[in-house]
């Protein structure tokens, strides 16, 4: 039987798909593109600090954590000169949109099939009452008009719930004692340590120290200083693989933000939670195809990427 954790971790990885199709679908960057956003990050930034409103970089950099505030403070507040947030947020919405029908193979003023508008539904039961407290991106999103169109009412349940484990894991990194660089300098750490087995690979790797370090903002300098933190905790080493203490740590903060991720899994109950799996696995399969692998996410490879009943 699973635990808890166990069932927040799969269902993780059958939402996160449908949630990122809005950085990897050329649809969704298209669509920025379209409303004046030229370039990947400024429709990063735009789409999802839009529901928090205008803001200015100090917030973006609390709760996106990994990014360098340079990098944040390139594209935020600037980037509400070009767009509205609340423009932000249809633009985003309709990029995923599009890309969703594409994936799922629903052609342009077709209607959303019956098992797609399910999904979207029983999905939306996983974020019925969730609690924001303590979630900077969860509750804002949480907090956003449910739509009509049924992908689009499907991307944001899955958004609500991306976000809202995303602030749960920021905050078990934080109880660690790490800062947005040293949690990535720890992670591709950790990714150079082989996994015992399967049990043992709680994420897949992620994009090691070339790609993730420039797409972060992160400078050489910056990067080293943390991997000098590290070691001196003790972490890493001195090639920057991470220690058994190191894997430890990593293992622990994915294990928090499973459990912080939970409660929305366990209000479905069994029967919820079986006929919600059936359902989305399908979505999640084909909204992993635009992934790339590795990711700078940890999401496992499509054979997986859906999750299975034990």
């Amino acid at each position: 039987m699973e635990s808890t954790a166990q069932t927040a971790r799969r269902m993780w990885r059958m939402f996160e798909p449908v949630h990122t199709v809005t950085y990897f679908a050329p649809e969704a960057l298209d669509a920025f593109v379209q409303a004046g956003l030229r370039g990947f990050w400024r429709g990063y930034f735009a789409g999802r600090a839009a529901p928090v409103g205008a803001v200015g970089a100090a917030p973006v950099v609390a709760s996106f954590f990994s990014f360098a505030p340079s990098m944040v403070a390139r594209a935020v507040p600037a980037v509400w000169e070009l767009i509205t947030p609340q423009d932000a947020l249809q633009v985003r919405s309709d990029g995923a949109v599009a890309a969703l029908r594409r994936l799922l193979g629903i052609d342009a003023g077709e209607k959303v099939p019956a098992p797609a508008a399910a999904a979207a539904d029983l999905l939306l039961g996983a974020i019925d009452g969730l609690d924001g407290a303590g979630r900077p991106l969860g509750a804002p999103n949480a907090a956003l008009p449910v739509p009509d169109e049924p992908l689009a009412r499907l991307w944001h349940a899955a958004t609500v719930l991306r976000e809202h484990r995303g602030d749960g894991h920021v905050a078990a990194l934080v109880a660690a004692g790490l800062d947005g660089c040293e949690a990535l300098v720890l992670r591709t750490g950790a990714d150079r340590v082989p996994a015992a087995g399967p049990a043992d690979a709680l994420t897949a790797p992620s994009w090691p120290r070339e790609q993730i370090q420039p797409a972060r903002g992160w400078t050489d300098e910056q990067w080293d200083q943390a991997a000098a933190r590290l070691t001196e905790r003790g972490l890493i080493d001195a090639d920057g693989v991470a220690t058994a203490d190191g894997v430890a740590t990593h293992r622990a903060m994915e294990q928090a933000t499973d459990l912080a991720a939970a409660r929305p899994w366990a209000a479905l109950g069994p029967a919820g939670m079986e006929e919600l799996t059936d359902a989305l696995a399908p979505i999640a399969r084909a909204s992993a195809a635009v992934l790339p692998f590795p990711n700078p996410i940890g999401m496992p490879a499509p054979e997986t990427a859906a999750g299975r009943r034990p």
